[in-house]
């Protein structure tokens, strides 16, 4: 759920703030950067909001100009998962405030899930520096006006500029980000190509299932230059196509071969985590076998 937990108590209190909301009523928050898709965890809460309801209200603000209608501010999963459910309305606080504001809120009320995906971050700073650049609290370079307190209670001024630099990866690249397969540093160099290099690597990596060293990146990034010095497609291939020290004698598996074992908001590295530790147990399993069918 969002770390937005408004307090559930309330309600059964009586408290006046919360209203009952028809669910045709509230609308996305435009352009919010976070995901809500139908994987497990989803699954969980559609089950738990039929039993139970939605005991944690939303946080919604009236819409300008569209009388009874409300953007939804904290509670976009609780939303999706009340309809699944078959809900006709969910709780929710209203509290009247500009888009700055609210995108500000929607943010901090977010950064701290225990899943949160590097492009979700990415926007989400974005999303904030853009609002706070609008009410003239940061400057339009991310410089002196850029604090960590500000922006960011847990992330550096230089890190959140860093997140905010994966928002120039075209989607195909956030994506291999997401699943864990781009590290963040790499992604960060790749964010400097211009997007018809990016989309020709994209392309590469599907083909050749190789994604690119963070000294391959480094290096496309530094011989990338401007206007008909662009980086060209046969370079990038020859950077990809250099063997790297990891990929020598490897054992080459696809991952629709293995991903249908794991659940979907697993990275990369879990799935590697979990594939290494089964086959430990495999080992010692066969030990064990040996030493019985040697007495």
């Amino acid at each position: 759920m969002d770390n937005l937990l408004w307090d559930a108590s309330a309600r059964s209190l009586g408290n006046p703030n919360i209203t009952d909301i028809p669910i045709t009523k509230l609308r996305a928050f435009e352009g919010h950067p976070y995901k809500v898709v139908d994987d497990a965890e989803m699954n969980d809460l559609i089950t738990s909001v039929r039993e139970n309801g939605v005991l944690s209200p939303l946080l919604v603000r009236p819409l300008d100009g569209r009388p009874g209608e409300y953007e939804v501010i904290s509670g976009h999963r609780r939303l999706h998962a009340a309809q699944k459910a078959g809900l006709e309305t969910v709780p929710a606080f209203i509290r009247p405030m500009d888009r700055d504001a609210a995108s500000i809120l929607l943010v901090d009320s977010n950064l701290h899930r225990d899943h949160i995906l590097p492009s979700e971050k990415a926007f989400a700073y974005k999303l904030k520096f853009d609002a706070m650049k609008h009410q003239g609290r940061a400057s339009g370079q991310l410089g002196p006006k850029l604090t960590v307190d500000e922006l960011s209670d847990s992330d550096s001024g230089r890190q959140v500029k860093r997140y905010i630099r994966l928002t120039h990866l075209i989607p195909p690249l956030l994506e291999l980000m997401d699943q864990g397969r781009i590290a963040f540093n790499v992604g960060v160099e790749l964010s400097y190509l211009p997007g018809e290099a990016q989309e020709h690597l994209a392309a590469l990596i599907e083909r050749d299932e190789a994604t690119p060293s963070y000294s391959q990146a480094v290096r496309m990034h530094k011989e990338n230059g401007f206007g008909f010095d662009a980086i060209s497609r046969d370079r990038i291939e020859e950077i990809m196509a250099e063997e790297k020290p990891n990929q020598r004698e490897q054992i080459r598996l696809r991952r629709d071969d293995f991903r249908k074992f794991f659940p979907s908001h697993y990275s990369d590295q879990q799935i590697r985590d979990d594939i290494l530790a089964g086959l430990d147990l495999l080992r010692r399993q066969r030990s064990r076998a040996r030493d019985r069918g040697g007495r």
